[in-house]
């Protein structure tokens, strides 16, 4: 079974940086599959935030985009969110999640859909104060 342990939320003012972990581990891991971010802010939908495939292409929510960047270190089997110029409205849990089934998306479908990711991490407060 894959576990996902997300790492590196607090608290900043806007304007700030933070970079979050993801480690994986169990299972299919490692360059195997979709890796992504998600964040729930409070009495909202979980959303999609970032997500990269194996070969290391990107796609990016809207809210994020020239904000923060995904990538991925698959030697390490950890997953990294690097957001600058942090706002108010960036404040929610982020969850790590992954597609490491044994037949996993393919590599060109580019997705940031809840339930096409299988595995979760408990998730990380980011709070960012005005």
């Amino acid at each position: 079974e894959v576990t996902l342990v997300e790492s590196g939320g607090g608290s900043v003012h806007a304007g700030g940086s933070l970079r979050l972990s993801c480690e994986a581990s169990g299972g299919f891991t490692g360059v195997r599959g979709w890796m992504a971010w998600f964040r729930q802010a409070p009495g909202k939908v979980r959303e999609g935030i970032a997500a990269i495939n194996s070969t290391l292409n990107t796609i990016y929510g809207d809210s994020v985009k020239g904000r923060f960047t995904i990538s991925r270190d698959t030697a390490k089997n950890t997953l990294y969110l690097q957001m600058n110029n942090l706002q108010f409205e960036d404040t929610g849990v982020y969850y790590c999640a992954a597609d490491f089934r044994p037949h996993p998306l393919a590599t060109d479908h580019y997705t940031l859909n809840t339930y096409e990711f299988h595995s979760w991490g408990q998730g990380t407060q980011v709070t960012v104060s005005s």
